[in-house]
């Protein structure tokens, strides 16, 4: 009879790990299911007993209609879009090309850029906002959503990861490219980016999420409701069916489930590229 290695857990610890993961899948997906219960009850359940169920027992869409005749929830939605795609574009190749020149390229004051960077990640977003407001009107951006993304369209803890990343590669394959007359575009074109596709995958996946959930700079920039992005023009419907949390609970479904949907379409993207990434010896 074989016996179980030091490292295997037992039966116990099997149990306890999984009575963990399943609190934590729990608490993480527990309130999105409860909105999304609640977006599909009718008008004739009582969702404020004191047990409500969580079953829909007039499973309806009526709401998500509901939501999309009281506010212009596409027309958010579209420009909650534009401000995403100019983040994510802004991100990718801004990213890219930073973290690159900082990882392999050798240039006067390298060091210092790479200090600056590091010291903007030590200030929260707070202090700088009115910094960035001032910039945003100067340039006559404010009320429009290149006003909204310009902040976030290159991150530099972005930079920072897709530095980290490029200086994984290991120097022998510039060296050989180097030999071969490669210039820096091809350098980074046919060396450097088919090893970086899973952390260029993780910075695309969490810049859309972060521009499409950003509240605060969005509110603060725009005034024309029209332009509003999705996370503000919500608040409209917030205030005027407070006492009904199912309209509410659908509109929390119409900004939440993109962010699924991007997420389960770029994933196995990040897993390829971390797979396709993997240097071979």
């Amino acid at each position: 009879m074989a016996r179980a290695s030091f490292n295997t857990p037992s039966a116990a610890e099997r149990t306890v790990r999984y009575l963990l993961l399943a609190l934590v899948l729990l608490i993480t997906i527990g309130p999105f299911l409860w909105q999304l219960s609640t977006s599909l009850k009718g008008p004739g359940e009582d969702v404020w007993s004191r047990t409500p169920g969580f079953w829909p027992q007039e499973p309806t869409l009526a709401n998500y209609g509901k939501v999309a005749d009281t506010i212009p929830v596409w027309t958010y939605a579209a420009n909650s879009l534009v401000v995403a795609a100019i983040a994510v574009i802004g991100n990718a190749v801004g990213a890219t090309l930073a973290g690159f020149a900082l990882a392999r390229l050798r240039f006067r004051g390298a060091r210092l850029v790479l200090g600056l960077f590091l010291a903007t990640l030590v200030l929260p977003g707070e202090v700088t906002i009115v910094s960035q407001y001032v910039t945003v009107r100067s340039l006559g951006l404010t009320d429009t959503l290149a006003g909204v993304a310009l902040p976030g369209a290159v991150a530099m803890l972005n930079v920072l990861l897709m530095r980290t990343a490029f200086q994984a590669v290991p120097p022998d394959l510039d060296a050989a490219a180097l030999v071969d007359g490669a210039n820096v575009w091809q350098r980074l074109v046919h060396v450097g980016l088919p090893n970086v596709r899973g952390m260029l995958s993780v910075v695309v996946i969490f810049t859309f999420i972060g521009a499409w959930d950003d509240f605060l700079w969005p509110l603060i920039v725009l005034n024309d409701p029209d332009k509003y992005t999705l996370t503000v023009g919500l608040q409209y419907l917030n205030g005027t069916f407070s006492a009904n949390p199912r309209l509410i609970a659908a509109g929390t479904m119409i900004a939440f489930l993109p962010v699924v949907v991007v997420f389960a379409t770029l994933q196995r993207f990040f897993f390829k590229g971390v797979e396709e990434g993997a240097v071979k010896g």
